[in-house]
């Protein structure tokens, strides 16, 4: 079968999807996007995690077929995600005109909403970072980088629902994704600044 749909704010096509593909499979070997990680495939450790119409998803447990006609954001487009988001006011809290329909992130409207520019590059590369991922390298959040994408995905949606998250709002976001390199400190005290920051801004 054929698939449309958004990815990163680009329309993208993939051809000869069979029945049982999965997202995340689309996403690396179709669509050159490696950031998402192939490690437990059955949404136990959250390093393939996705935003599809805002709201984050394991996408190992998302059939291909599924995503006809919505909108993805994977790790490389999470800094243009957000700076469209910032510019234009999308997301934000439920009860500040984010849509959340209760299951948080931003409403499929505002979603389809934003573009990325032609000139960015499909990777993310030369794209200023945006808060969360410049608070995981400042706070030493990476070791081997391999659950980071997913916690990246993960965390910027906390954020965008919740601009000042406790400690227990942290770790209930960020439960689904696992990390076998720390004791999560870092990760916690990345989210904390980014949260920081991102209240300095406003």
């Amino acid at each position: 079968m054929r698939v449309n749909f958004t990815v990163n704010g680009r329309p993208q096509e993939a051809d000869d999807v069979w029945e049982g593909e999965s997202l995340l499979y689309v996403l690396r070997e179709r669509m050159g996007l490696p950031g998402s990680k192939n490690a437990c495939e059955q949404g136990e450790c959250g390093s393939c995690t996705v935003r599809l119409d805002g709201v984050p998803v394991c996408s190992c447990l998302v059939a291909a077929g599924q995503v006809e006609g919505r909108d993805v954001v994977t790790v490389e487009g999470l800094a243009e995600f957000a700076k469209q988001r910032q510019e234009h006011g999308h997301g934000g809290a439920c009860g500040t005109g984010g849509g959340c329909g209760g299951k948080g992130g931003v409403s499929l409207d505002a979603a389809k909403q934003w573009q990325a520019k032609p000139a960015d590059s499909q990777t993310g590369e030369g794209v200023e970072l945006s808060t969360i991922q410049q608070a995981f390298i400042d706070a030493g959040a990476v070791q081997c980088g391999f659950c980071t994408p997913g916690l990246l995905v993960q965390a910027d949606a906390l954020l965008e629902e919740n601009s000042s998250p406790s400690d227990q709002d942290i770790r209930e976001a960020l439960s689904g994704n696992l990390c076998r390199c720390t004791g999560y400190e870092k990760i916690l005290d990345a989210v904390r600044l980014a949260a920081a920051r991102q209240g300095e801004a406003v």
